[in-house]
């Protein structure tokens, strides 16, 4: 819309100035025109004194004599330069004057008008059959004062050539007046497009122009209504998985004292304990046991992640201000966390750090950190590698940035599903294993709130899954 102002507002101003410029011209033209007949009138009215200071020829035979009278002498004074005369006999031959102030001969006696180019000068002749003291004569006489002779010249340089450059100075300014006039609409614009979805402030209306603070307040009144929204949402979440953390832990509890206790039934000794434990292996079965125990971790897993996802809001985040992060000890202490999980598996469980630290949330780029090194864990199979990696790389810019890294040889993630594996519950069709399909959407969701990139890329060998989470500062 910024755009279309732009352009369209220019336009509304300079088609009125083109009108008004030619309206000036015809104005012009009508006040020269005006003058002209003025000065046709002039003209006219001096050709009889033209008439009057044509003297006959002394002696007989030769040429009229030219005594002009005082209208006639103070006329050719006032304009030498720019005026001339003729005096013609009826043939069309000169008798007096200038050569050059000719034309058509007139049929009548009535005075006659027309324009004569001469030494770069429009004249305005005018020309008369009149009785002299010479007899009867044709009498012209040329004016290069006429402004409607001068007018056509003279519109190029003195009217055409100073209103054009003003038209287009005046375009100028009023492009530069509009682009001004904008450039709030431009920032307001350029400051809404910058925000992420999370970032729902009310804008500041005091800084916007008048004309847009109706918009501004009504976008302010959608961004309350959403915000309001999404903070019901969050709150459910987070109620939701508080509310769930209890008794799930209290269920796992129990399902794993009964899973040890089946375990170690067939070696207890003593008859009433055998006799119990035997019951419950009736009752229940091993394999029962063992189904609802995965089925308890699971939930728990899923209540915790629901709880991360909850907490990685970033607007859950404005209000805890962001600390410098250690990034060797975050991966030293992550390794720590599933070195054991990892040996248990036969899994090869390790860590390239450089001291690099990144700004954020520690808890939560913990949480990011574990789910990439769980998903990276639970799906490699035995004897595979699994290695954590941390310190600098060069971004786009070619600016060094810090960067974690989860690089393990497992089955990877085909091309074309790498954008599809970062939505939540999406899991690859065919993945074995346990799974919520929330471990990389919620590492996705912690990296995007800390202005950070997770991408996602085989490793270098074409094998396995390589995670790289690279941050902006």
């Amino acid at each position: 819309m910024s755009s279309a102002l732009r352009t369209r507002l220019p336009l509304m101003l300079a088609l009125p100035l083109c009108l008004l410029m030619l309206v000036g011209l015809w104005l012009d033209y009508r006040a020269a025109g005006e003058a002209a007949g003025r000065y046709d009138q002039l003209l006219a009215q001096l050709l009889p004194a033209l008439a009057e200071s044509v003297r006959a020829p002394e002696p007989p035979g030769r040429a009229p004599r030219l005594l002009p009278t005082p209208p006639l002498q103070d006329f050719l004074q006032r304009n030498a330069g720019v005026s001339g005369y003729s005096v013609r006999d009826r043939a069309g031959r000169l008798l007096l004057g200038d050569a050059w102030v000719r034309g058509a001969l007139p049929a009548t006696q009535a005075p006659e008008f027309h324009s004569l180019e001469f030494r770069a000068t429009t004249y305005r002749v005018a020309m008369q059959r009149a009785r002299t003291g010479a007899g009867e004569l044709v009498l012209a006489l040329a004016d290069g004062s006429d402004p409607q002779q001068q007018w056509v010249r003279q519109l190029l340089m003195r009217v055409l050539l100073p209103n054009l450059a003003l038209l287009i100075a005046t375009g100028l300014v009023i492009h530069w007046a509009v682009r001004q006039a904008v450039k709030p609409l431009v920032g307001l614009a350029a400051a809404v497009a910058r925000r992420s979805p999370q970032d729902l402030r009310p804008i500041d209306e005091a800084a916007s122009p008048d004309e847009v603070r109706p918009l501004v307040h009504s976008l302010n009144r959608l961004f309350a209504l959403v915000d309001a929204q999404a903070e019901a949402q969050r709150r459910f979440v987070a109620d939701a998985a508080h509310q769930l953390r209890t008794p799930l832990a209290g269920l796992q509890a129990q399902v794993e004292a009964w899973a040890m206790a089946a375990r170690a039934a067939p070696a207890q000794k003593t008859p009433a304990v055998s006799a119990q434990h035997a019951l419950g292996a009736i009752v229940l079965g091993t394999q029962q046991i063992e189904k609802l125990r995965h089925a308890t971790r699971r939930t728990s897993q899923l209540a915790h992640q629901l709880l991360t996802l909850s907490c990685a809001d970033a607007r859950s985040l404005a209000v805890q201000p962001p600390q410098r992060v250690d990034l060797k000890d975050l991966c030293e202490s992550v390794l720590e966390t599933f070195l054991d999980a990892a040996t248990g598996k036969g899994l090869d469980l390790g860590l390239e750090a450089q001291p690099v630290q990144a700004t954020g949330h520690g808890g939560l780029l913990r949480e990011l950190l574990s789910n990439l090194v769980d998903n990276a864990v639970k799906y490699t199979p035995a004897g595979g590698v699994v290695t954590i990696r941390c310190g600098w790389r060069l971004g786009h810019a070619g600016a060094p940035q810090a960067c974690v890294e989860v690089e393990d040889d497992g089955p990877g993630v085909p091309d074309g599903e790498h954008a599809r594996v970062l939505q939540r519950f999406y899991r690859l069709p065919g993945a074995g294993g346990e799974g919520t399909g929330l471990g990389l959407a919620i590492a996705d969701e912690i990296a995007r709130t800390h202005s950070a990139v997770l991408n996602l890329a085989c490793g270098p060998q074409g094998r396995g899954l390589l995670a790289t989470v690279l941050f902006s500062g």
